[in-house]
């Protein structure tokens, strides 16, 4: 029986990967994923339109940032309230280069979608094996 306090063990690939971390406002929940040619990052922005938001890559270091803006109901008695409003910012280091140029950002419903392709010497090689 495991312990409740050991710690579960994740894949190697998963244990090497740090996000630069919290850095300010409000944390984004993000999906990175990783495919052959490129990485795929994911946020939910319901609400937010492409204007609201700031999608930066220097280095190896991507940023997303935004603000929330509050819609006061006039007179400020609130019996709950949960949603955030403010300014929100991430930053990850991507494990490799990836070519800024070719970046792309969308919004489709409510879902931010940032495709950015790995450098050609990131990607995977494949080598043709030869009879002789």
């Amino acid at each position: 029986m495991l312990s409740p306090y050991r710690r579960p063990r994740f894949s190697r690939a998963v244990r090497r990967y740090h996000p630069v971390g919290f850095n300010g406002g409000s944390r984004l929940p993000v999906d990175i994923h990783v495919e052959n040619d490129e990485f795929i990052i994911t946020a939910p922005v319901a609400g937010l339109k492409p204007e609201d938001l700031k999608v930066e890559i220097h280095d190896d270091i991507l940023t997303l940032s935004g603000e929330v803006m509050s819609e006061s109901n006039g007179d400020g008695k609130y019996l709950l309230r949960e949603i955030h409003y403010g300014e929100f910012s991430r930053s990850f280091r991507l494990p490799t280069s990836v070519e800024a140029d070719g970046a792309e950002a969308k919004i489709e419903n409510g879902i931010l979608t940032v495709r950015l392709p790995k450098i050609e010497e990131a990607r995977p090689k494949k080598i043709e094996v030869k009879a002789k």
